[in-house]
């Protein structure tokens, strides 16, 4: 098995995101949300599992896997740029290939509202980008970093695990650096980054308090920060990173939180009419309705409520989003309900938008 002609069955399925090798199957292709066999090939045995792993590793990364038994890297080959995660698994290796494309797909091509515009051009702040793995924070950022290339002279600074999708200059200046290869972590980078005048900062992902706490100093310095959560919606994602400090510290954080989050975009990927996925979108901007709720832990639960009701400011629940694209015939009923955040609340909802 040759890593040339796996990526090829990757890049050959327009609706693929995903490839799996283990020892004692074939390897599976993910489509449209769905893994089935590749057929063509072989079940793997160890052996061979083993010196596929070890082909797309360079020295760094093989050390990296001996301590931690797992590693995460990305590649360019023929037909684009991959996310590669190796891991161990009953003694043996376990391969999962991503497809990251590098094509910049735009805004408006990932079928985003237009207050995702808005909020990549904001001139300060903090924007959050939350989601489940695989639902497309990453591409939502990276739309967002091109549409400030193409519009902006701006100095955008990138800390990725690992760098996915690569930025060319257009109109802004743009430095992208790699955890573990360019700097120890995201929490160290960001104390030398705001000496590098940067204008924007896109962190990765936010996984502890020591992160948080530096990203939010950063949107305080006067620069716009993107980064993303693994957390579904807004509410859960101000409850999450409050339970990252203890209670002690939480009513500071809160008033630092209020006074940098400037908007959080949560995703969730549907199966869409006619083949290929689409996004629901859930929408929050940070106006001083919303961040009075994120003041008071009491009132942090009727920020969906403001979400329902912030239409105007281009806000939108995942309720809201689905309706959306149930009317525009663009998901099916089936697939929406399945997506609703309550079966019952969502049928009223949909019965009251007629």
């Amino acid at each position: 098995m040759k890593l040339e002609e796996l990526l090829e069955e990757l890049t050959k399925e327009k609706k693929a995101s995903d490839i799996h090798v283990k020892v004692g199957n074939k390897p599976h292709i993910r489509i449209d949300g769905l893994l089935r066999p590749l057929e063509q090939f072989d079940e793997l045995s160890k052996e061979n599992t083993q010196r596929f792993a070890l082909s797309l590793m360079n020295e760094e990364q093989k050390k990296h896997f001996e301590q931690a038994k797992e590693v995460d890297f990305a590649i360019s080959a023929k037909g684009g740029r991959f996310r590669v995660n190796i891991f161990q698994q009953r003694g043996s290796f376990g391969v999962v290939i991503r497809i990251v494309s590098f094509e910049h797909k735009t805004i408006e091509e990932l079928h985003l509202p237009t207050v995702v515009n808005e909020l990549a051009i904001l001139p300060r702040g903090l924007v959050l980008v939350t989601g489940t793995t695989g639902s497309g924070k990453t591409t939502t950022i990276a739309s967002m970093i091109n549409y400030i290339n193409s519009l902006q002279c701006r100095h955008i600074i990138t800390v990725e695990d690992p760098i996915e999708i690569l930025h060319s200059d257009i109109k802004s200046i743009i430095n992208q650096r790699e955890l573990g290869s360019d700097t120890s972590s995201y929490a160290q980078s960001l104390k030398h980054i705001v000496r590098q005048d940067p204008d924007v900062i896109f962190i990765g992902e936010i996984r502890d308090a020591e992160t948080m706490d530096s990203a939010m100093k950063a949107a305080e310095l006067g620069n716009l920060v993107f980064s993303t959560i693994h957390t579904i919606d807004a509410t859960e994602t101000i409850n999450r990173i409050i339970d990252l400090y203890p209670i002690e510290h939480q009513k500071l954080v809160r008033i630092m939180l209020a006074s940098t989050l400037k908007g959080i975009i949560s995703l969730r990927l549907l199966p869409a009419m006619g083949g290929g996925r689409i996004p629901a979108v859930e929408v929050m901007k940070t106006t001083d309705t919303i961040r009075q709720y994120v003041l008071n832990p009491e009132e942090t639960i009727k920020i969906k409520k403001a979400m329902e009701e912030g239409a105007y400011y281009g806000m939108q629940t995942f309720d809201q989003s689905l309706i959306q694209l149930l009317n525009s015939k663009k998901i099916n009923l089936e697939d929406a309900m399945l997506a609703a955040e309550n079966e019952h609340d969502f049928k009223l909802k949909l019965s009251k938008a007629g």
